[in-house]
């Protein structure tokens, strides 16, 4: 049995839910189970969907038993989605001290051992979102449009990130997964 489907039918997948999930085609994920090695954005995508390290997925395709797969699943990081939801709300308190929205979070997850690919997606938005603003704030200031408009933008910026906290928060607590994430991780 390949590496792939062993995870997947522990994690309770169909092909069509990990395809949904990982945004990575059924035929791709049909292929890899029949043998081919998956490789690049193919292999991130679904170690990222599964939790698992990627190289569970590399090299030797198919294993003799599935107690590797489940001692190697056993292994990697519980995920606890109420101390998910929290790392991702710790970073609302510190929504106008940027480099705090991104310090405390990440002090959570290594407090709580939460070292899954979910903390790490709500650490990673946070640190964009903290490179953009003071862009579009900059922006903002050389089109010269006035004070008003420059507290508006200020305003708006922080609402933005306000925004993306709480719409991560209803997603953990709906779907068990984030709404704002991106295809790479920054830490």
């Amino acid at each position: 049995m390949s590496k792939l489907k062993a995870v997947r039918e522990q994690k309770n997948l169909t092909q069509e839910e990990l395809s949904e999930k990982s945004k990575i085609s059924v035929r791709t994920i049909q292929r890899i189970e029949a043998g081919t090695e998956p490789k690049g954005h193919t292999l991130r995508a679904l170690a990222q969907t599964l939790d698992i390290e990627e190289s569970l997925l590399q090299n030797a395709v198919t294993v003799s038993t599935d107690e590797e797969i489940t001692e190697s699943i056993e292994e990697s990081p519980e995920i606890n989605y109420s101390l998910i939801k929290m790392i991702n709300l710790s970073s609302l308190l510190f929504v106008v001290l940027p480099p705090l929205n991104i310090l405390v979070p990440l002090l959570l997850m290594l407090t709580m051992k939460q070292k899954n690919s979910f903390a790490r997606q709500i650490i990673s938005v946070q640190m964009l979102w903290t490179a953009m603003a003071p862009i579009v704030f900059m922006l903002g200031i050389f089109l010269k449009l006035g004070r008003p408009f420059t507290l508006i933008l200020m305003i708006l910026i922080v609402l933005s990130n306000v925004f993306i906290i709480l719409r991560n928060a209803a997603e953990i607590d709906r779907n068990k997964e984030l709404y704002f994430r991106l295809n790479f991780s920054m830490i």
